[in-house]
């Protein structure tokens, strides 16, 4: 059972959809159609949501790795919500430019999970391997 990555998935999921809104609303408000002519307010909000839909497949596939080839839980449960976590600051980084420090930790914790579970993933499969 892909337990952790369900989980992950869906949060990351209602996230995608908040940013998409948020694109929406800002498209909305300013009358802007196509691409962001220009406006920095949107042009961020694109590049928010644009953000996880780049970092979130290969995080979440490795996840699935992990877990249908039976590694524990208790090993996996923390990268995940490393990764979560990351995805769920940087894009208060990114929409407001004073808080640089959420962006730049949101963006840590990603690739360090990632690294991390590509990692575990070639760990746990010499283990599988060899024991």
């Amino acid at each position: 059972m892909l337990i952790i990555t369900a989980l992950a998935a869906s949060i990351l999921s209602v996230l995608y959809v908040m940013l998409s809104l948020n694109i929406v609303s800002i498209r909305r408000a300013e009358k802007i159609s196509i691409g962001d002519e220009g406006n920095a307010q949107l042009s961020r909000a694109i590049r928010a949501q644009g953000n996880l839909v780049e970092y979130a497949p290969i995080a979440l596939i490795l996840m699935a790795c992990l877990e249908v080839n039976g590694s524990p839980r208790l090993m996996l449960a923390p990268l995940a919500l490393a990764f979560v976590a990351g995805r769920l600051l940087h894009p208060i980084g990114i929409k407001k430019p004073d808080e640089m420090g959420m962006r730049v930790l949101g963006m840590q914790l990603t690739l360090v999970s990632i690294l991390a579970l590509a990692a575990l993933n070639v760990l746990w499969l010499l283990w599988l391997l060899f024991t």
